[in-house]
């Protein structure tokens, strides 16, 4: 009888065994899927950056040929509006960034 006992432990400590190896291994199946969705979301980025590279070189070469018909006001204009575009982002991140270390 006792060998019977040992066996039913024996086989008690390797399903035990196989139960945390099964765990661990769907932790890691799904680290894999969280990691694969990231980087779906990493390529889905990058997409929107290129697309936004294309629209910023359209709209300059827009730019450029606005220039070259001489509408020097309409020029103007649009370098006051980048001006104070980059000055406010310059002062607003410098907010964020003084709220975020505590300067």
């Amino acid at each position: 009888m006792s060998d019977a006992y040992a066996r039913e432990e024996q086989n008690n400590d390797l399903l035990s065994s196989l139960s945390q190896k099964t765990a661990a291994l769907k932790h890691i199946t799904l680290d894999i899927y969280d990691n694969a969705r990231s980087q779906d979301t990493l390529d889905h980025t990058n997409e929107v950056f290129s697309n936004m590279g294309t629209n910023i070189r359209g709209s300059a070469g827009r730019l450029t040929r606005m220039a070259r018909q001489g509408d020097k006001t309409a020029v103007l204009k649009v370098a006051a509006i980048l001006v104070v575009a980059v000055l406010l982002i310059y002062w607003i991140g410098g907010w964020i960034l003084g709220l975020i270390f505590g300067r």
